[in-house]
This record gives C-alpha cells, structure tokens and sequence, in this order.
C-alpha cells in the first residue's frame, strides 16, 4: 500500500513539475523571440559608460541620484538596452529606499537571476529581451505583491503614454 500511494505521489509530483516549468516557459515566449545579441563593442558604441557599467557589468548607481527615483508620470518604463516595455507606472511606488521601485512587472519582461555576490544572497532581475541588468527583487514591498522590484533609473527610460496590457 505504502509503494502504491508513493508511486502515485511521485506521479503527481512529476507530472506538476513538468506542467508548471511549461506554463513560466510560454509566458516568455513572446519576449525570447526576438532575443538580442550584441558584442561587448558593440553594446560600449550603443551606451555611456555609465549606462554600460550598469546594464552590461550588473553595476549600481548611487541612491536617491537617479532621474526616475521619484518620478510619478503616467506611462510605461523601459529597458534602456533595447527599449522593451518592462514596467507600468501604475506599478510603481515610493519605497524610500533611493531607488525607483515596483511592485510588478510587465508579464515576461523580465528574468529572473540567483545572484550571491557581494556576500549576499538576492535575486537579480534582468531584461528578458537583452539580459540588460536591472536591479534587484525584495520580499519586503508594502503592496499586495509583497514585491519590490529595485531598479537602476539608469537602466530604464520613460514613456509618456498609456500603460501596457499584461499578456
């Protein structure tokens, strides 16, 4: 009786893991298409240094000095790298913490990184589209996602129009 219900359990098991890695794997389908890849040289003629040091060698500007920290416009923010809609205003907040800060993304704008440097264990958030470097996601946001996505103001620009239907 034990071997039949852990058979049944190990089925059940599988069969969720399978299913549930095929559902986040479409919800980028849309997003990983169109990948881009560019050469280092080819990113450094494209960027300023300083966008560069952010977005391609994962750097982070200083806090409460970035142009989109405490910006509330209507519109949709997007990834300085290759302009793909990551975030709309309406999921943006004031989190005090010096950076621009969300509380959900555009649904497969974003991937999704273990990240153990500097001694610390965090999740990087990435631009599906270009791998560009965007910040960081916390446990610790004050909505109802309990998220909040840190963002370099560097790593995004803003445009001023109505914000993106989720797909």
């Amino acid at each position: 009786m034990l071997k039949k219900i852990t058979f049944f359990f190990l089925i059940n098991l599988t069969f969720t893991v399978c299913y549930s890695q095929n559902n986040l794997s479409s919800k980028n389908i849309n997003m990983t298409k169109k990948k881009i890849f560019k050469s280092e040289k080819e990113w450094k003629e494209i960027l300023s240094p300083e966008e560069f040091r952010i977005l391609r060698d994962k750097g982070t500007e200083y806090p409460h000095t970035g142009k989109y920290n405490l910006h509330f416009e209507n519109g949709v923010y997007n990834c300085k790298g290759c302009n793909t809609p990551l975030f709309n205003s309406d999921q943006k907040f004031e989190s005090d913490c010096g950076w621009p800060s969300f509380d959900n993304a555009i649904d497969g704008a974003i991937t999704y990184v273990d990240d153990f440097s500097h001694n610390m264990i965090r999740t990087e958030i990435i631009c599906t589209k270009c791998d560009g470097h965007l910040g960081h996601i916390f446990d610790d946001g004050p909505t109802d996602t309990g998220k909040r996505y840190c963002v370099n103001s560097i790593s995004i620009n803003f445009d001023k129009k109505n914000n993106q239907k989720d797909e």
